[in-house]
């Protein structure tokens, strides 16, 4: 293995570790929105569920200036620092003695998870030409292992506190989460190699003025970012949704609904790199057979018996997950490795803004349901507009090819299998 080859791949461990503290900071307040609302005094649940409508809206809404640094400056400085931040918001959350300074450390905590997925994609997708699908689905092995542990470590540390601590039991799991971010973020500062140029044969020189040459491909793009921002709000919504179902209509504590999220996620460590390389021969069926597969499990879920749940969300996780490195590898492939981080934040942004707005609304629904929030029949309509809201995402598939047609193919063939042994 020569020396591009190692740095490969000890580049993409090291993304995908820290994919993994990115999306756990995401889901690990999930199983706490009860502990949460009882120890700051909410009103109302929708108070907690808004403090992660914050964080993910800090955290995609500067997608587009952080693309840009991608495009320009050294792509391991940022991905570093912005664990770092990540995990220091997180931990003064755990340490807020109110909720407007609560606010402010989700604010903090969502602008360092920022500067992950602009700079990473366009990194893996510049390092893998042509087998991009594959590489950024091992890179997910860490959203999965991360969405995972998120959920399931948070809800069973304040499950067993909770009788010692109380309310306040959430507080620790978050501290410890974040605390364990900043240790890894050193790590990676010293141990990841900064990155180097793809090799002569694998570049393409392409004019880095314009992100788009016309506006005809101006608006397909942003047709394609809206449709699976669709997608996105509606992913987000299953998270939230189901971890006040089953503890509003099913009496889940906060351990066992930390266990049930999880099982969306861990299924996702499978997915994603098999679906990945699937997908390299073929991304818009596989993309339509995850989603599709993926919203017949919504509908099931709420209707089956509490045993059957946690099994649903597992392979309703499996399909829907592997969903993501097939969208971001699809797009970035149809663009130059020159804007690929201004493009990749641009989509990132449109959709993690709408998309995590879902914690919130979901928060206002169920709030509005009353007393029917304690009965399972009650969250049969709204899983059914998740479900569609999935299959609505699908239309981003005719804007993409629209794009693919008009801007025409920018990465190189499919790599021969000898040439990537870290990945076969």
């Amino acid at each position: 293995m020569d020396a591009h080859e190692r740095h490969r791949t000890r580049t993409l461990w090291l993304t995908g570790v820290l994919h993994a503290f990115t999306h756990l900071y995401q889901v690990a307040l999930m199983p706490l929105y009860l502990l949460m609302q009882r120890d700051f005094k909410f009103a109302s649940v929708s108070q907690a569920t808004l403090l992660l409508t914050v964080m993910m809206a800090a955290c995609f809404a500067p997608s587009y200036p952080i693309g840009v640094l991608a495009d320009r400056m050294n792509r391991k400085t940022l991905l570093g620092f912005g664990l770092a931040l990540n995990a220091l918001g997180f931990a003064a959350l755990a340490l807020a003695p109110n909720y407007a300074w609560a606010l402010v450390a989700v604010t903090v905590a969502g602008f360092g998870g920022s500067f992950y997925h602009p700079a990473a994609t366009a990194m893996v997708t510049r390092l893998f030409p042509g087998s991009t699908g594959k590489a950024l689905g091992l890179v997910g092995i860490g959203a999965g292992a991360g969405f995972f542990v998120g959920p399931i470590y948070a809800g069973w540390r304040a499950g067993m506190l909770e009788p010692v601590l109380g309310p306040a039991a959430w507080r620790r799991p978050v501290l410890e989460l974040g605390i364990l971010g900043i240790v890894v973020a050193a790590l990676f500062t010293w141990l990841a190699d900064n990155e180097q140029p793809a090799p002569a044969h694998e570049r393409k020189t392409v004019p880095a003025a314009k992100m788009f040459p016309t506006p005809a491909l101006w608006f397909f793009f942003l047709a394609y970012c809206f449709a699976f921002s669709v997608r996105d709000f509606a992913g987000a919504s299953m998270g939230s949704l189901s971890s006040l179902f089953l503890q509003k209509a099913h009496n889940f504590d906060p351990k066992w609904t930390g266990l049930a999220l999880s099982g969306i996620y861990v299924a996702a460590t499978i997915s994603n790199p098999l679906f990945g390389s699937l997908s390299d021969g073929g991304r818009k069926r596989w993309i339509t057979v995850a989603l599709v597969a993926a919203a017949v499990m919504v509908v099931v879920f709420p209707r089956v018996p509490s045993h059957w749940m946690i099994p649903v969300l597992v392979v309703y996780g499996f399909f829907f997950m592997a969903s993501y490195p097939m969208t971001e590898a699809a797009l970035m492939e149809s663009v130059p490795d020159a804007v690929r981080g201004r493009v990749f934040g641009l989509f990132v942004m449109g959709g993690g803004v709408i998309g995590n707005l879902s914690h919130w609304a979901v928060g206002v629904k169920v709030k509005q349901l009353g007393e029917a929030a304690h009965s399972v029949n009650a969250y049969f309509t709204t899983y059914a507009v998740v479900a569609f809201l999935m299959l609505a995402s699908l239309a981003g598939l005719i804007c993409l090819h629209a794009i693919q047609r008009r801007e025409g193919p920018v990465a190189p063939k499919a790599a021969k299998p000898d040439s990537m042994p870290l990945l076969t």
